[in-house]
This record gives C-alpha cells, structure tokens and sequence, in this order.
C-alpha cells in the first residue's frame, strides 16, 4: 500500500490520495498501523552538549528497501541542520527544524549519511490549486518500500503545509519512515504530517521545474508519477 497525505479540498471534503506515506481513504491495510513506538511523542533532556531527545524507532515488520541501521536514540534537539538534496534537475537545499522534529530529522540524517536516498525516484507529483507536492524517500519506487523501521508523530496540531515545507509521508499514526514530501505550492492537508524542515528559494525553482515536466495524472485528487523521471542522486548533510 502507498504512504500519502491526505488532501483538504476547497469545500472542506477531505480526499482520497495516493501519496507515499498518505493513508488511503476506509484502507485497513498493514500500512495503517496503530501506535508502533507505544508513544506519540519524544521525551528531551538538557546535556552539556545540548538539548536532546530520546527517540524510539522499532522495525515495522517489513523488509528494508535498502539494509541501513536504524539511527541513534539519542537526538539533537535544538537549531537547524543544513542539507542538500542533489537531483537531475537540479540541487534542493533545505533547512532542518531539529528543535520541532528531533527524530525525525535524527532519522532523516541517519538515512542520508547511510546512502539510502542515493540514486532513489521521486514517484509521485502532484501540481494543482491547493496540492503541489513531490514524494521522495522509497527507493523501490512503489510508494510502498521503506527503511525496515517506524518512529513516532512529533505533532502540535497546528502543522500547515505552504509551499517551502518539508514533511514526512505516512500510513496512518505514528507510522513515519524514510519517504517525504517537498510542499512547492499552498496545500492544504490535516496536521497529521510531521513538518520537519523547509526548502530554499533555489530549491522550490528546481521544484517548479519538475513540476513543469507535468505527470500521468493517474490519480485525479493527487497527481500521479513525472513525464520525465525525477531521481535523487544524493543527500548531503552539512
């Protein structure tokens, strides 16, 4: 089953998306898991070196799509990290919030320091009034593989998604793994999403012109896979 957020439609009706970690509409599937950490949030703690959290990511019981270890438990919980997302259209630089989303960008870093978005698609775009959205993150390029592991939401409640956001994909609650989405025009989910950074002004042209390539609109409400494919050739922290 393919991850994807939901999309708020104009009218307030909320649709059915095929996005990486979106959870499909009435899909009861392995994908819609319950809570796999047996908590919802982090907890954090202040050291010498800095403000931390302590971060829980248990396997989800499915194959990784590339072996990788699971990250660290102990997190960095305060500033920013940089990063750098090199695709064949062009470099998407992106600032980390590690004070809001500690394990998630924890695990975001650990992924890219272990390769595992190298050479990997972005599947998925969606171009339209109030859903503009790049999926990245499953190197199998089904919308359905991961890294072997899941972690926690680290939501407020008050999460939107302009263009400039970056989030995590989701099948459901607590139910994060390695795919994300690069938010390039207005969208209107539910804050269900874990916004854990956002993209640079160079970033959303490189993003705009992706979106120019246009898609097989395989699925109405959400887009569907590029003209021209779209692949990620590395990510860079630092």
């Amino acid at each position: 089953m393919s991850k994807r957020p939901a999309l708020k439609r104009p009218a307030a009706v909320l649709a059915c998306l095929s996005v990486l970690v979106l959870a499909g509409c009435g899909d009861s599937g392995d994908d819609t898991a319950s809570d796999p950490a047996g908590s919802s949030e982090s907890s954090s703690e202040s050291t010498a070196s800095g403000e931390t959290a302590t971060c829980e990511y248990p396997e989800d019981g499915r194959e990784a799509a590339r072996e990788v270890e699971a990250p660290d438990a102990d997190a960095q919980a305060e500033g920013t990290v940089a990063a750098t997302i090199t695709t064949n259209f062009g470099d998407i630089g992106l600032t980390l919030d590690a004070e809001s989303a500690p394990c998630t960008v924890n695990s975001f870093v650990s992924l890219a320091e272990q390769g595992f978005y190298d050479d990997t698609p972005c599947p998925r775009i969606g171009d339209m009034e109030g859903f503009g959205i790049l999926q990245c993150g499953d190197p199998t390029g089904t919308g359905a593989g991961g890294a072997g592991y899941s972690f926690a939401d680290e939501l407020t409640g008050d999460e939107a998604y302009p263009a400039g956001t970056l989030a995590m994909a989701n099948a459901g609650p607590d139910t994060n793994g390695s795919q994300f989405f690069l938010v390039f025009r207005d969208s209107q989910f539910p804050p269900s999403y874990n916004v854990f950074g956002t993209i640079d002004a160079a970033g959303l042209e490189v993003l705009d012109e992706i979106a120019a390539v246009g898609n097989d609109n395989a699925n109405p409400a959400g887009g569907g896979a590029p003209n021209e494919d779209v692949t990620i050739e590395s990510v860079t922290v630092g």
